[in-house]
């Protein structure tokens, strides 16, 4: 079976960044933490997580590194959790400093740290996490950490001694604080507690699902459990916004624009809220301590898929509207009862996906990921775009790429009201005229799309096109029961008439005194609707019918016009002819009656079919 990251559009999307960025080779891996120097330069993964807990990940995603700065937001949560915003207020500001993260950076005469991102700030936050020892607060920070990541992480000993035994800097940081009593008490055990936090070991996907734990507003989407108060996720976000990365804070907020945290063993995380979090892990660090490869990929991802937190999607509203299949959404075509058996039989195999909203990076991530992961017996797809309002440009690339990738598994392809989106129905144009392969079916409506859907199902089973063969007279749906003689007979009474494409068969207003009989062709039944434009109501084949009721009530007018798609042959008969069999043949005139009242019931009932489709 395919692997579905094999040909999700969004798993080669990050491949082909992560190939793209492999070959940087600027920068320095940090060595003023002796254990930190150990890191290879060629390390360098990549995961994205969506705030409903898919993830990607390429690359060394899954290789063991310490957190160090990124913890920073995360204790910052905690102290807010266990003391609230105004005492945790008190002691740490939250205004950007533009200094790099070790500067002693302290307001003058009150001693506060500006904010919680910089080393001051995160020392001060640890001391304000509660507990009734150190091991008890370290327990609960471990626990803290874990469940934003969804599994249980540890300590890496050998960095964590490799801080404590170098962090002079962060030793005389800890103890300017007791000196303006932002701490008050031994700083020791709380530096203690900053350094172990810092050498806590996670990878890039849990980097990812920890980010996206805040995306979620709290929630952890993996394991659903809630980790944070929402109340508290915007002020950890707030400050990861202003302050997160340092003096390149500013320059941050322009070019990539998402709240993020980056920490010296070379991982970055950085949010949307609402919709996913992206962690990069390369140690080589530039000048301002934040990982090189990791700056590149989240400006080519803000940009290239528009993520700038400023560029949100007007509607929160599920990308995918409805997923039905062929067999319990027909289309509108009206078919002979052999056609009906075979698509309730086998109309599984056609994926009919209505799209709705704002197509935006993370609308068009649902649409694909489901649609890779449909069940190899589903050989057609059909996706609707009639309700969709807006397409932004990556979501049109990434349509694009997912439609290769469905046709690359041997998938057909049909795509429904894309009129209103100039811009992806000129990226599929021009597609499909540079390589033939990829020219897919376009359609103005649903249910026209839909009939080619079933049309082609129908061709891969051995059914032959009822449109192209004429069909006998004796064989039609309504002359069911008949005997050859009646046959003959009622067709001395009707008339033969070929009608060519796009002939109007019948319009509003005429008197409806006739019944057709349709043997070859396809014709439309059309109204129009408020704006002047007509709309299907069906699609009549060989074997089918229309105008029963006129056969049997009283004088009445046309409502709906029926249009020839193709060359048409039909039989029709009369009123005044039917009304004769009462005295000539009778019971020919029963059977008859018999058939119309059954196509009348079906009509009905499709009819109410449709009411209901229109409600979903």
């Amino acid at each position: 079976m395919t692997n579905p990251e094999d040909v999700s559009p969004i798993a080669r999307y990050l491949q082909s960044l992560h190939e793209r960025f492999s070959g940087m080779d600027g920068g320095v891996v940090a060595s003023y933490i002796p254990e930190l120097a150990k890191g290879d330069r060629q390390w360098f993964g990549i995961a994205v997580a969506m705030a409903d807990g898919h993830v990607y990940e390429v690359g060394d995603a899954r290789l063991p590194f310490t957190i160090q700065s990124i913890s920073k937001p995360f204790v910052y949560g905690l102290a807010l959790e266990d003391r609230g915003k105004p005492t945790v207020l008190a002691h740490i500001g939250v205004e950007p400093t533009g200094d790099a993260f070790n500067e002693i950076s302290l307001e003058s005469g009150t001693g506060r740290p500006r904010n919680p991102m910089i080393n001051a700030g995160a020392i001060t936050a640890t001391s304000l996490v509660l507990g009734d020892s150190a091991e008890d607060r370290w327990e609960r920070m471990v626990a803290l950490f874990s469940l934003y990541a969804g599994r249980r992480l540890s300590l890496s000993e050998a960095v964590y001694r490799s801080e404590r035994d170098t962090g002079h800097r962060n030793r005389a940081i800890s103890h300017m604080l007791r000196n303006f009593e932002i701490i008050q008490r031994d700083p020791e055990p709380d530096l203690d507690l900053y350094f172990r936090q810092c050498s806590l070991e996670v990878d890039c996907r849990d980097l990812a699902v920890m980010g996206a734990t805040l995306a979620n507003g709290g929630v952890n989407p993996v394991t659903r459990e809630r980790v944070i108060r929402a109340s508290n996720v915007d002020e950890v976000l707030s400050v990861m916004t202003t302050c997160g990365m340092y003096d390149y804070a500013g320059e941050w907020v322009y070019r990539v624009g998402l709240p993020a945290k980056s920490g010296v063993a070379g991982g970055i995380v950085a949010v949307m809220p609402g919709q996913l979090a992206i962690a990069v892990f390369s140690p080589p660090l530039d000048a301002r301590g934040n990982s090189v490869r990791g700056v590149a990929v989240c400006e080519a991802l803000s940009e290239e898929l528009e993520l700038h937190f400023l560029r949100a999607p007007r509607h929160s509203v599920s990308a995918v509207r409805s997923r039905v299949t062929a067999r319990n959404f027909p289309s509108k075509r009206k078919r002979l009862d052999a056609e009906r058996e075979m698509l309730q039989a086998h109309g599984d195999a056609c994926a009919i996906y209505q799209l709705q909203g704002d197509l935006s990076f993370a609308g068009i991530e649902v649409v694909t990921r489901r649609l890779v992961t449909e069940p190899a017996g589903v050989s057609r797809v059909l996706l609707d775009f009639s309700r969709v309002t807006e397409m932004d440009p990556p979501a049109v690339r990434l349509l694009l790429e997912l439609l290769e990738s469905l046709r690359a598994q041997g998938r057909e392809l049909a795509l429904a009201g894309l009129g209103r989106h100039p811009r992806a129905l000129r990226a599929l144009q021009e597609a499909g005229a540079r390589d033939e392969r990829l020219r897919w079916p376009l359609f103005d409506e649903l249910d026209i799309a839909l009939e080619w859907c079933e049309q082609s199902l129908l061709r891969s089973l051995g059914m032959e096109d009822a449109i192209r063969v004429e069909l006998p007279l004796g064989k039609h749906e309504l002359l069911q029961n008949l005997s050859p003689d009646q046959v003959d007979r009622l067709g001395g009474l009707m008339e033969r008439r070929a009608f060519a494409p796009r002939e109007i068969v019948v319009q509003p207003g005429e008197p409806a005194r006739e019944l057709f009989l349709v043997v070859s062709g396809a014709l439309s039944v059309l109204l129009e609707g408020s704006d002047g434009r007509l709309r299907r109501l069906s699609t009549l084949t060989a074997g089918m019918g229309f105008g029963e009721l006129s056969m049997v009530g009283a004088d009445a007018t046309r409502t709906a016009f029926v249009r020839a798609d193709d060359p048409a042959v039909c039989w029709v008969l009369g009123r005044s002819a039917f009304a004769s069999l009462d005295t000539e043949c009778p019971d020919l005139k029963i059977r008859m009656l018999e058939n119309l009242l059954r196509s009348a019931t079906q009509t009905l009932g499709r009819l109410s079919f449709e009411v209901l489709a229109e409600r979903m």
